[in-house]
């Protein structure tokens, strides 16, 4: 159940958030910051709640009607009074962000349209039409529907922004998070909140902060006002996090202007540090034709990687227009795919637990791991250098300082490899990747997310996995956690020997970050194939043909009574299974007399949370097939979520399927279906009867697609 807020909340939590900049972080302040806060706490308590109230919304632009507040005394006259004082002004001082972000794009389009003919408006982005409102108010006035009295603009936004910028680390945090936080809305880390700053210094704050703030601005400047910005004289400041701000301020730049202004937007790349800035100046340049300059960069790269996805770039451009190598790295390693499987066609939507399950079928072991198994164990693992030896700046704080500056292993080198010299065997790896999940299980963390299952698959890899092929992958995250946190293998496999598999159906291409991964894994001892997926009807596929009988139409409210289902393997009916289902509420009369089922039949059947196991183990691994899956499907999806458990198996609808195979006929309901096809019904509308009658319907379709009409 939610929290009521009390009376003046925002204004308690605004000095909750002030309070922040009395410690460690009062020395990273900028003056006109400083100026804000000790102004702002010599305001009485009622401008102070005006002040907090307008600070808490999104943009600072704000209508002032709307500040009619119960805790505050004549908040127009207090308004008034913070308007003479400077806090507030009129539209003149607002950015076309703040109007963007106050009216909506059809609000914009509307004052356009006082200006005269707005034809061909409604397919320009939001950015533009705020700029061409811009141009219009300059030349021509406000518009009268906007009335410029009633919109004011936060003259305090840009010291408050600064502060919010210190307080959460980047442009998106706002002070709603401490309501959410307090409503329970948003989960936070109460512990591990010491008194220290995320930034360098109070340059590097500073220069952190134009980059950061410049970025968001971005969209809504016009090419020669990016031209011209990109003139300017940057802040210097060799800080981590100013130098983050800086790449990523420099390549988006350098993006805009790289049409109008190609030579500005080569000369941003080239000074930029990021690796997609540097990938970004090679090509481009390249198509320039500066051959030399961009050989001399890749020969740079190569011999001195500053990364390795960088590398992996660097020496496959330069395999292939330098040494006239026809394909890239991705093509090779998909054409040179060390296995190539077959598998049902029913799996397309789910390739992974297809393979997973054919796999299953010849008695081979086998996980979904992808990026969840490596970030689990890396969190598990280094969760006392994460989260106790790293610190969090504020509880909103999910990721370590370490993994936001791509540092962790320059920070905790020496404590990392302490802890793989204790950790010696694989007995006492997995005691300790099992104490940590124990004692920190459920808490908020920005690596991975908490399950039942979560150690499965760890315990696996530590159990037929070389333990120094797992200690020398978690080196090599812990040294470049950016370039080393995504992109791994789909699946693990255990067949005599453990491996990883890059699963691929046809049309899927292999990523950049996949390879490097792939390679990376490679590097550190493992087995990893790119398994590479041809589609077929497999005689050995398991099908399961359900049919449910329910109270009404709707899953939302209404409840199965009875169930039906048919497995089917190689064409063979091997099972079968029906049962009524109580369904704890009254079946209604029209359904009774639709398909024979009352209220008294039910009334000793078992409930669903009884059955519920013997249904997941009769459809596991199988493709679920209805008449109209959709129905079905949901009903029973549905009746698990009511149990809080997953319910997800491939689906066939014989409806679809048989309109593929068969077209043209009159009707496609069940009963039409079985008397075209001469197909007996024992009881149409009860269960078992109806699924076999699908089940044979099943047959036909897969016959039919096969090319064998019989």
């Amino acid at each position: 159940m939610r929290k009521d807020l009390p009376p003046r909340y925002y204004l308690a939590h605004f000095f909750e958030f002030l309070a922040f900049f009395k410690g460690a972080n009062a020395a990273l302040l900028s003056d006109n910051a400083r100026d804000f806060i000790e102004s702002f706490n010599q305001l009485d308590a009622d401008k102070q709640c005006i002040i907090v109230r307008a600070a808490n919304r999104k943009y600072a632009v704000i209508d002032r009607s709307q500040f009619s507040y119960v805790e505050i005394a004549n908040p127009q006259y207090q308004i008034d009074e913070l308007m003479d004082a400077n806090w507030f002004g009129d539209l003149q001082h607002a950015s076309l962000q703040d109007i963007a972000g106050v009216l909506t794009k059809e609000a914009i389009l509307k004052l356009l349209s006082e200006y005269g003919a707005t034809q061909g408006l409604a397919s320009l982005t939001k950015p533009v039409l705020v700029s061409r409102l811009e141009a219009c108010i300059n030349q021509h006035g406000w518009p009268e529907g906007l009335n410029e009295h009633t919109y004011l603009v936060c003259l305090f936004d840009a010291p408050l922004k600064f502060l919010l910028f210190l307080y959460f680390g980047n442009t998106k945090g706002r002070l709603n998070q401490f309501s959410m936080r307090d409503l329970g809305v948003m989960r936070t880390r109460g512990d591990s909140v010491s008194d220290i700053t995320r930034f360098d210094s109070k340059a590097d704050a500073e220069a952190a902060w134009f980059f950061a703030n410049h970025l968001e601005k971005l969209p809504f400047l016009s090419n020669s006002q990016a031209s011209a910005l990109a003139q300017e004289t940057f802040p210097n400041s060799d800080g981590v996090s100013a130098m983050f701000y800086r790449d990523q301020f420099l390549y988006a730049l350098a993006l805009k202007l790289l049409g109008e202004y190609r030579e500005q937007a080569l000369l941003l790349l080239s000074s930029a540090d990021s690796d997609k800035a540097k990938e970004k100046w090679i090509r481009e340049s390249y198509k320039d034709g500066n051959v030399d300059s961009v050989k001399e960069a890749l020969e740079l790269i190569i011999d001195s990687p500053p990364s390795d996805t960088l590398l992996a770039f660097a020496e496959d451009f330069y395999a292939r227009k330098y040494h006239k190598k026809r394909t890239s790295a991705v093509t090779d390693m998909l054409r040179n795919a060390s296995r190539t499987i077959d598998i049902d066609v029913s799996q397309n939507q789910q390739v992974e637990r297809g393979v997973l399950a054919h796999y299953k079928r010849l008695g081979i072991a086998g996980w979904r791991t992808e990026n969840r198994l490596w970030r689990s164990l890396f969190g598990l693992t280094f969760w006392a250098q994460l989260y106790e030896e790293d610190t969090l700046v504020t509880e909103f704080d999910r990721r370590p300082l370490s993994l936001k500056q791509n540092n962790f292993y320059a920070r905790f080198g020496s404590s990392i490899e302490a802890l793989f010299e204790r950790l010696d065997g694989k007995e006492k790896f997995r005691h300790h990747v099992h104490k940590m999940a124990t004692a920190h299980y459920g808490k908020v963390n920005s690596l991975f997310m908490w399950s039942s299952h979560l150690l499965e698959p760890i315990d696996a890899l530590i159990k037929h996995g070389e333990l120094s092929a797992i200690v020398n992958l978690l080196r090599m995250m812990s040294e470049d956690f950016a370039s080393l946190s995504d992109g791994f293998p789909d699946i693990m496999v255990f067949d005599e020997k453990l491996r990883f598999e890059e699963v691929k159906a046809p049309g899927d291409q292999l990523r950049r970050n996949q390879l490097v991964s792939i390679q990376r894994l490679q590097r550190a001892g493992f087995e990893v194939a790119v398994t590479t997926v041809n589609w077929h009807r497999d005689p050995n596929q398991p099908y399961v043909v359900v049919d449910i009988e329910t109270t009404g139409g709707n899953n939302s409210y209404n409840r199965i009574t009875e169930i039906g289902m048919v497995k089917i393997v190689a064409g063979e009916v091997v099972d079968t299974y029906q049962t009524l289902i109580n369904p704890q509420r009254r079946i209604p009369a029209t359904i009774t007399r639709l398909t024979g089922i009352s209220d008294d039949m039910v009334a000793d059947a078992p409930l669903f949370v009884e059955v519920a196991e013997s249904i997941a183990s009769f459809t596991d691994e199988a493709v679920f097939v209805a008449h109209n899956v959709n129905f079905d499907y949901g009903f029973i999806k549905q009746e698990f979520a009511r149990l809080e458990l997953p319910f997800k198996r491939p689906k066939l609808c014989t409806v679809r399927e048989m309109r593929k195979v068969n077209p043209g006929l009159p009707s496609y309901s069940l009963a039409n279906l079985t008397r075209h096809f001469d197909i007996k019904m024992e009881q149409h509308h009860r269960a078992l009867s109806d699924a076999k009658a699908a089940a044979a319907l099943l047959d036909i379709i897969l016959t039919m697609s096969a090319g064998k009409i019989k």
